[in-house]
C-alpha cells in the first residue's frame, strides 16, 4: 500500500461517521479494512480506543438523550454473557450458531424494511433487557458484534434517532473501557497502538461532529430504515463467515 496513513485516516473517518450518525456499526467497517494496513493485534485495541472516544464525546454532548435505565439494563446482563461468548468462541458449534444468528438478524431487519413493525415496548421490560443484554455480551465476546441485540431492543422501544445514538453510547462507553482494561492486562495495548490512535484523532474528531449534525437531521422513518439496512449488512457478514 503506497499511502498507509492516508488510507487509515480515510477508513477511520468513514467508520467514525457511521458510528456517530447511527450509534453502531463502525467495527464491522473498520476492522477488516484497517487489518489490510496494520496487524490485527494493533487494529483491535485501536478500534476500541476510537470507540471510547466516540462514545465519551456523544455522552458528554447529548447526555440528556441517554436512556439511563435502558443502557444500564442492557450492560449488566452483558457482563454475564461475556464468559458464555468466550466459551462459544472455543466450541465446535460456531458455524451453526453464526448461520442461525445471521438468518435471524436478516429476517428481523427485512421484516422491518417491508413496513412491518416489531413489537412495541412502551416501557423497559426486564425480560427483554436481560435477553438482549445477555445476547449482546455473548456476541461481543465471541464475534465482536454486540450491536444487533442492542439495535433490536432500541427499535422495539421506538427510541428517537437522538435517543438511539446516545443510549447506545451509554452502553458502549463502559463496555469499551472494560475491553480496553482487558487489552492492557493482556499486554495488547502497546505504545504503537497509542501512536496510531493519536494519528487517527484528526480524522475521528470532525467525523464525530459531522455525524451528530447528520443524526439530528435524519427523518425518523429514514433513520429506522438505515438501521435495518445496517442490521442486514451485519447479518450478511456473519453469513459470509459461515461459507467455506
Amino acid at each position: 500500500m503506497h499511502h498507509p496513513l492516508s488510507y487509515m485516516l480515510g477508513i477511520v473517518f468513514a467508520a467514525t461517521l457511521i458510528r456517530s450518525t447511527f450509534g453502531f456499526g463502525e467495527a464491522l467497517f473498520a476492522v477488516p479494512l484497517l487489518a489490510l494496513a496494520l496487524p490485527l493485534r494493533l487494529v483491535t485495541p485501536l478500534v476500541v480506543l476510537l470507540s471510547i472516544t466516540i462514545a465519551a464525546s456523544v455522552v458528554v454532548q447529548d447526555w440528556r438523550h441517554v436512556h439511563l435505565r435502558g443502557s444500564l439494563g442492557l450492560l449488566l446482563p452483558s457482563l454475564v454473557g461475556i464468559p458464555c461468548g468466550l466459551l462459544l468462541l472455543a466450541s465446535p458449534y460456531q458455524i451453526p450458531v453464526k448461520l442461525g444468528l445471521a438468518l435471524l438478524i436478516i429476517a428481523f431487519a427485512a421484516y422491518g424494511l417491508l413496513g412491518r413493525k416489531p413489537p412495541h415496548l412502551q416501557t423497559d421490560r426486564l425480560p427483554w433487557l436481560l435477553g438482549c443484554g445477555f445476547c449482546a455480551g455473548v456476541l461481543g465476546a465471541a464475534y465482536g458484534m454486540n450491536g444487533p441485540p442492542l439495535v433490536v431492543y432500541g427499535t422495539m422501544r421506538r427510541w428517537t434517532s437522538q435517543q438511539f445514538r446516545a443510549t447506545l453510547q451509554g452502553y458502549f462507553l463502559p463496555a469499551s473501557l472494560l475491553a480496553l482494561a482487558g487489552y492492557r492486562l493482556s499486554g495488547l495495548w502497546v505504545p504503537e497502538v497509542t501512536r496510531y490512535y493519536l494519528l487517527c484523532l484528526p480524522a475521528a474528531i470532525p467525523a464525530i461532529v459531522l455525524g451528530r449534525w447528520i443524526n439530528g437531521r435524519l427523518h425518523p422513518q429514514g433513520f429506522v430504515r438505515y438501521v435495518y439496512a445496517g442490521l442486514i449488512a451485519i447479518g450478511l457478514v456473519l453469513l459470509a463467515q459461515t461459507l467455506p
